[in-house]
């Protein structure tokens, strides 16, 4: 049987841990890993993931590193920002004033994420007349390294008909 290779296009599940270069985890799809580095969260379903590579639903350094990887094989896969969560950008991080916050009657508090109408933000700083929100992506600016387990691989289907 030949060995199939994931290539673009496919569906591929995979397992993963997600480390930072320190190795501190913040993210994986296995419960027991996610216990182990206080990151488990109730209301997740731990287990595969699965997405369409090379289209873009991955970030671009984990549809590089998939690519020709087959089932059951393991790799590192290190991510730069530049192929990750981005370089954080001066322009995602923006003042806005403190009654802003007394209308909406939230308390800010500084490294808390909040929603707002263009999406989540960190708060990095409370002062009297402004609060600091970072729109930047938590990951953005980090280096990640991701241990991957391939656990399946579907073919691209063509959508050609046959003749």
């Amino acid at each position: 049987m030949e060995r199939m290779k994931v290539e673009k296009g496919d569906f591929v599940v995979f397992n993963y841990i997600g480390k930072f270069e320190n190795g501190e985890v913040f993210d994986t799809t296995y419960e027991d890993i996610a216990k182990e580095a206080g990151i488990y969260m109730e209301d997740r379903t731990y287990g595969p993931l699965g997405a369409n590579v090379g289209v873009g639903e991955l970030i671009p350094g984990m549809d590089e590193g998939l690519i020709g990887m087959e089932v059951g094989e393991k790799k590192t896969i290190t991510i730069p920002p530049e192929k990750g969560y981005g370089i954080p950008r001066d322009d995602l991080i923006i003042d806005v004033p403190t009654s802003e916050f007394e209308k909406a009657g939230i308390e800010p508090i500084e490294g808390a994420y909040i929603m707002t109408d263009s999406g989540i933000a960190r708060i990095t700083a409370v002062g009297e007349e402004n609060v600091t929100l970072d729109f930047n992506h938590p990951l953005a600016g980090k280096t990640l390294v991701f241990e991957v387990e391939i656990v399946d691989v579907e073919k691209e289907k063509s959508d050609e008909p046959k003749a």
